[in-house]
């Protein structure tokens, strides 16, 4: 059973050192399969993915949750974009999708080169909209996948490129305050890449900025 916590953080403001011993973990919900996939809205709650559930979940603080989208797709990573519209990578699916405030869902992903994509697993959104997710491949599409893992890059228009092609499954990722880091989990390498983003969403300079990490890194954060 997976359960669904909040940390907060006691500590006022954003002090440049943050007192980490006053930071408490409350469980909020319970309940659910296998969650994945958080992300905050403006407006103010928080959507979730119950991947086995085929579901996206919608939690709002002082009601509770509630379901957001049934038949999500066995969508795993959530996003949103500078106009509030929702992207996920729907691992069963295989796919990328962005749905609008409408529920108008537009698939952004799912080939590349002519081949399908294995199991699109978590996403960035840029505030100028460059998009970047990886697509790894896990339980029985680990054996049937046609592609090599990697990490890939939507431009505004829609063209599609592969950033990077690790040995090991890319996983989490996220973006600097400033756009201009991409950093990438990979959970057979057990390490943190980063690349530099120019204007144009265009990665360059991959280097390892973590390693050895005990365990399987997945999910991954940047705060101020």
């Amino acid at each position: 059973m997976t359960r669904l916590y909040c940390a907060i953080l006691i500590a006022c403001g954003l002090a440049a050192a943050q007192d980490f011993s006053k930071l408490e973990v409350e469980k909020v919900a319970t309940g659910f399969q296998f969650t994945e996939g958080p992300v905050w809205s403006h407006s103010g709650y928080l959507l979730f993915s119950d991947i086995p559930a085929n579901r996206i979940l919608r939690y709002t603080p002082g009601k509770g949750v509630e379901v957001y989208l049934e038949h999500s797709g066995g969508a795993n990573g959530n996003a949103f974009d500078a106009k509030g519209r929702l992207y996920s990578c729907e691992g069963r699916g295989g796919r990328v999708v962005r749905r609008d405030k409408d529920g108008k869902v537009e698939v952004l992903a799912d080939k590349f080169q002519g081949k399908p994509l294995n199991e699109p697993n978590d996403l960035v959104v840029r505030k100028d909209g460059q998009v970047y997710f990886t697509d790894p491949a896990w339980g029985s599409r680990y054996q049937t996948h046609e592609l090599p893992w990697g990490v890939y890059h939507i431009t505004p228009k829609g063209e599609i490129e592969r950033i990077a092609q690790p040995q090991g499954r890319p996983n989490g990722l996220a973006l600097s305050p400033d756009g201009k880091v991409l950093y990438v989990d990979n959970s057979d390498e057990k390490n943190v890449r980063a690349y530099d983003l120019d204007r144009d969403g265009k990665a360059s300079n991959e280097r390892v900025i973590v390693s050895g990490i005990d365990g399987v890194p997945d999910g991954l954060r940047v705060d101020v």
